[in-house]
């Protein structure tokens, strides 16, 4: 029987993919003249692999029994090339007899499958509640399917910006656009260890969907990981799975989960998380590094390497995600993250940009949440850091003009320590001419900027494309998350297993 890789996302290159594919394949004991090996691609991604890789053939695919489902293409490696750059994938043998859904679930977990989780969004979700699991569970290996009730892949769901204010609740903005990458109506739910409830105002419609009651309770019934946040937990609370169970939420979701029977823990702060076996609850997206952190062991995670110091360069109107993603991301790895800005201290704030892509023929603008500091830029030591992040946005092409900020940046480059920049994050990179015959993608509006500065550019084609050149990471906006982070942790010798 042929071997295959499970249905992928394609959040990394092609080339990763094959490769991941080759890796898996020679631990298995199997070789290309011993056995057909397959690997299942989309359309776009099987017709640019077969024109940049002699080696393969395409071909059709009846059935994966080991899904019970149709495979509509699959490409059938001939021969190995040499081993590419790669980070890891899911290989199944096709020969599965069908088995129960606990037991073909440990199958596929003896496998080397990885984790699977299940995210339930909807419209005016919070944005940081929706978008910082999302991509941080991938950069940590684990497949993420997002999906909303009436809704198919590619479609969008509008988040919220939810943050405190001067008034008597939270203030609310409009956020990103959220693409969904699943079809509600698709999924199998049988097939996911874990489960994520963003908050947000989402969640007040989602209760009183049937559909959603239905999933939530037989993740519940399994006893499979379930982490949900915020407002969250009114679902949770309608699909009657917090009786006698501790949890804690925004502070207005209280009386719905008292009524509901739960073991409510009042949360001390906006970082509370608590844990009750296989259910984390948090009460706002402040708790991300620890809420991740409880869900990824939930699932039966280790993390490896973590204790590293990150410095994040920061400024007014810096891209939201592109700050806020990774800064959880590897606070949630057990890194000590600090975040400065030139003339402001600890506690300050800088205000963030959403940056969108809404058809125009540049991206649009809406205001952020607010990023607090942790630090105070005059009082930095280089030495005392592992790694310099810089986000993107607007913020990087003042920065530039800085001669502190060009400093710290050229004493990180000279010391060899990894750098991570994304987006319009290079302007500063060229403007300290640290770029000079050093291989580079950003946003491609700042191709300019590398050119001029000496770097070799790099097409990021598709948008999510990253770099690693040495110790320096790049990347061209906002959706390439997952790779970025994967390969800024791969640099600081960081990883999770499952």
């Amino acid at each position: 029987m042929p071997w295959t890789i499970t249905r992928h996302r394609f959040f990394q290159p092609v080339e990763a993919v094959i490769a991941k594919a080759f890796k898996k394949i020679r631990e298995q004991g199997v070789h290309g003249n011993k056995h057909k090996d397959a690997i299942e691609l989309s359309s776009t991604n099987r017709s640019k692999l077969s024109k940049e890789l002699p080696c393969v053939d395409v071909c059709h695919s009846a059935r994966s029994t080991a899904y019970d489902q149709a495979m509509p293409r699959v490409i059938i490696l001939r021969s190995l090339p040499e081993p590419l750059p790669y980070t890891g994938v899911v290989v199944l043998t096709s020969g599965y007899r069908r088995l129960g859904v606990d037991s073909e679930r440990k199958k596929m977990a003896a496998a080397g499958a990885p984790k699977r989780v299940l995210m339930l969004c909807g419209d005016y979700m919070e944005d940081y509640e929706a978008m910082v699991p999302f991509q941080a569970l991938q950069a940590y290996g684990v497949a993420v399917d997002a999906v909303c009730p009436g809704k198919k892949a590619g479609e969008v769901c509008r988040t919220a910006v939810h943050q405190d204010s001067v008034h008597q609740t939270y203030s609310e903005s409009r956020g990103h656009n959220f693409v969904l990458n699943a079809t509600f109506d698709e999924i199998e739910e049988n097939k996911y260890d874990g489960l994520i409830i963003p908050g947000g105002r989402a969640p007040e419609y989602l209760a009183l969907n049937e559909s959603i009651i239905q999933i939530v309770r037989k993740f519940s019934d399994s006893g499979r990981a379930i982490a949900s946040i915020c407002h969250g937990q009114l679902i949770l609370a309608a699909a009657d799975v917090v009786n006698g169970r501790k949890c804690t939420a925004y502070s207005a979701v209280k009386p719905v989960l008292v009524a509901a029977g739960s073991d409510w823990v009042e949360a001390d702060s906006w970082a509370t998380c608590v844990r009750d076996g296989n259910l984390i609850t948090a009460a706002t997206y402040v708790g991300h590094p620890e809420y991740l952190q409880l869900f990824v062991e939930a699932l039966g995670g280790t993390f490896h390497g973590s204790k590293k110091k990150v410095l994040f360069l920061c400024g007014d109107y810096m891209e939201d995600y592109e700050v806020m993603v990774p800064f959880q991301s590897l606070q949630a790895v057990g890194c000590e993250v600090d975040a400065v800005c030139p003339k402001k201290k600890a506690g300050d704030t800088c205000p963030t940009a959403i940056h969108d892509f809404e058809g125009d023929q540049t991206y649009s603008e809406k205001p952020g949440h607010d990023f607090t500091l942790t630090a105070q830029f005059e009082s930095v030591k280089i030495s005392s850091y592992d790694a310099l992040v810089i986000p993107g946005g607007r913020a990087p092409e003042y920065l530039a003009l800085e001669e502190n900020v060009i400093t710290l940046v050229k004493e990180f480059m000279d010391s060899h320590r990894p750098v991570a920049s994304i987006c319009h994050g290079q302007q500063i990179l060229s403007a300290a001419g640290v770029l000079k015959g050093r291989k580079c993608t950003a946003y491609p509006a700042v191709k300019l900027n590398v050119v001029l500065g000496g770097g070799t550019w790099l097409e990021p084609d598709p948008i999510h494309r990253c770099y690693t050149d040495g110790n320096l990471v790049t990347g061209a906006a906002w959706p390439g998350h997952p790779e970025f982070i994967s390969q800024l942790m791969a640099l600081l010798q960081i990883r999770v297993s499952f």
